[in-house]
C-alpha cells in the first residue's frame, strides 16, 4: 500500500515552498494530500490555482476573539488535530517556523504519526529573534523524525542540539525548486504574470532606471522598526533619481498603516518611482525579483529566492537564519537603522562594480532539486520502524 503524505500548509511562504514537493511526491507514486491551516486564505488561494493544489482540507478561518499568540496556537492545534485524524496520513510534513507548523507537528505528535520538517535547523541563536519563530523551529526540531535542512549549517545546527545524523538529510532548498519553476513558466507565458493595478505603470518608469524591491513585515520590526524602514526607503528615493522602489506591503494592519504613513510624504513627491502595493502574485514577485537591482527585506524566504537569481539582498533584521547568504557575499545584514541602510544600499545603486561584488559566488540554498531528494527519502524510508534508507545519489545537493 503506498505511502500517504499530509502536507501542512496555511501561510503563503509555507505554500510556495511546499508546492514543489507536493508535485515530488506524486510524481514518485505517494499520495499526497494538503492541509490548509487557515491563515491567509485570500492569499493563499490564488498560489493553490497557481501550482495546481487543491486542499483535501481547508480550514475557512480561525476562530480568534484577539491576536494572541496563545489563542492563535489553541485554534491551530484544535484544528490540525482533526484533520489529521480525519486523513489517517502515514507521514506529517510541516515547513519551516510558523505557528502552523509547530501545531500541526504537535498535533501529528499527539496522534503518534511520523513527522518530516522541511527547512530545518535554521537557527539564529536568539529565541526572541525572530519571534517566535526561532523557538518555533526549535520545537519543532523536537518532535520531528526526518529533518530536511537546507544546507551545511543547518545540518551542523542540529547536530549541535543532539539530533541524530541518520535523521538529517541536507537537501537544499525547495524556495530555490519553486523560484526558478515559476521564473520559466512565467518567461514562457507572460499572462501567468498578474500586475497589481498599483505597479501597472512599472514599465513606464522603471526602463533605465535601478529597481529595488523591499519587503519588510516581521512581528520584531513593528512599530519603530517599520517606520524606520520607511524613513529609509524614503530618503533612498529623495537621494537616488534613477531608482525606482516597489514594496508589496504586508495586510497585517500594523505594517500596513506604518509603510503608508511613513512613505506618504515620499509618495507625494515621487509617485511613479516609490509604488505600494498589496502582496504580489508569486508570478509577478518572481519576475520583479529578477529584474530587480537590490532587495531589500526581512523576509527568509525573499533571501533565498534572490539568491536564485544573483540579486543582492540587504537583510532589514538584526539576525539572520540564512547566514549562508552573507558568507557568500550575497547579502549584508543592515538592520532597521536609516543611516545603515542608505549608507550600505547607496554605493549599490551607484556602482555597477559594487553591485556586481554583492551576488553571491554560488547559490548557498541549493541546485533547484531539493523536492526531489525529500521526495525519494520519504519513499525508501519505512515509517514504522526507526532505520531509514535513501538513494546515495540523492543524499545531498
Amino acid at each position: 500500500m503506498r505511502k500517504k503524505v499530509m502536507l501542512c500548509m496555511g501561510t503563503r511562504p509555507e505554500i510556495i515552498k511546499m508546492a514543489p514537493l507536493y508535485d515530488a511526491l506524486r510524481a514518485i507514486g505517494l499520495e499526497a494530500v494538503v492541509f490548509h491551516t487557515g491563515q491567509h486564505r485570500d492569499i493563499a488561494m490564488p498560489l493553490y490555482r497557481l501550482f495546481g493544489i487543491t486542499p483535501a482540507v481547508l480550514v475557512d478561518s480561525l476562530e480568534r476573539k484577539g491576536g494572541s499568540l496563545a489563542e492563535l496556537g489553541a485554534a491551530l492545534l484544535e484544528q490540525s488535530h482533526h484533520a489529521i485524524s480525519a486523513q489517517k496520513p502515514d507521514i506529517v510534513l510541516v515547513h519551516g517556523d510558523t505557528s502552523s507548523a509547530l501545531y500541526a507537528a504537535l498535533a501529528a505528535f499527539y496522534l503518534e504519526v511520523s513527522i518530516g520538517h522541511i527547512e530545518a535547523g535554521l537557527r539564529t541563536g536568539d529565541p526572541y529573534d525572530p519571534f517566535p519563530e526561532e523557538i518555533n523551529r526549535s520545537l519543532i526540531g523536537r518532535l520531528a523524525r526526518w529533518h530536511f535542512a537546507p544546507t551545511q549549517g543547518a545540518r551542523e545546527a542540529l547536530l549541535g542540539e543532539g539530533i541524530a545524523a541518520a535523521a538529517i538529510h541536507r537537501v537544499g532548498n525547495t524556495a530555490v525548486d519553486a523560484a526558478l519553476a515559476v521564473a520559466q513558466r512565467a518567461s514562457a507565458n507572460p499572462n501567468l504574470v498578474a500586475w497589481p493595478l498599483a505597479l501597472q505603470d512599472l514599465s513606464v518608469s522603471a526602463p533605465g532606471r535601478r529597481l529595488v524591491l523591499v519587503t519588510a513585515h516581521r512581528r520584531e520590526s513593528w512599530g519603530q522598526g517599520i517606520a524606520d524602514i520607511a524613513q529609509a526607503v524614503s530618503a533612498l528615493v529623495d537621494l537616488e533619481p534613477d531608482v525606482v522602489v516597489v514594496w508589496p506591503v504586508h495586510p497585517n494592519p500594523q505594517v500596513r498603516d506604518a509603510v503608508h504613513v511613513g512613505t506618504a510624504a515620499a509618495r507625494q513627491r515621487h509617485p511613479q518611482r516609490l509604488l505600494l502595493s498589496d502582496p504580489l502574485d508569486y508570478a509577478c514577485l518572481v519576475t520583479i525579483l529578477k529584474r530587480s537591482w537590490l532587495v531589500m527585506t526581512d523576509s527568509g524566504g525573499i533571501q533565498e529566492e534572490a539568491a536564485a537569481f544573483g540579486t543582492p539582498v540587504l537583510v532589514l533584521r538584526a539576525t539572520t537564519e540564512r547566514p549562508e547568504l552573507i558568507a557568500q557575499g550575497g547579502g549584508v545584514v543592515v538592520g532597521t537603522d536609516p543611516q545603515m541602510i542608505l549608507s550600505t544600499a547607496r554605493p549599490l545603486l551607484s556602482s555597477n562594480e559594487a553591485r556586481a561584488a554583492l551576488v553571491a559566488r554560488r547559490n548557498p540554498f541549493g541546485d533547484g532539486s531539493a523536492a526531489r531528494r525529500i521526495a525519494s527519502i520519504l519513499d525508501s524510508s519505512d515509517v514504522h520502524e526507526p532505520g531509514q534508507t535513501r538513494s546515495a545519489e540523492l543524499e545531498d545537493y
